[in-house]
């Protein structure tokens, strides 16, 4: 199990996952299913509403379950930061 989360810590660091708390809009409009208008509505979510989990990604307008499934692996959200 250890060897798994460290393979996966290793791929996430050198295919550098996509945190979608602090990326920019062209680093979103690279994930497969995200365009630029896609990465625009996600920012534009981000600044009223901060991602705690990933999955929460599927609440931006436009961005299904499916488009999440396909970029998990290549996903992260940042701690948010209190205001």
């Amino acid at each position: 199990m250890k060897l798994f989360l460290a393979l996966g810590l290793v791929c996430g660091l050198v295919f550098g996952a996509v945190d979608i708390n602090t990326a920019s809009e062209k680093e979103l409009a690279g994930l497969k299913g995200v365009g630029m208008a896609k990465a625009k509505a996600i920012i534009e979510y981000r600044e009223a509403n901060c991602f705690k989990d990933v999955n929460e990604l599927a609440k931006v307008k436009g961005i299904g379950q499916k488009t999440v499934e396909k970029n998990l692996e290549n996903l992260t959200a940042s701690e948010c930061k209190s205001e």
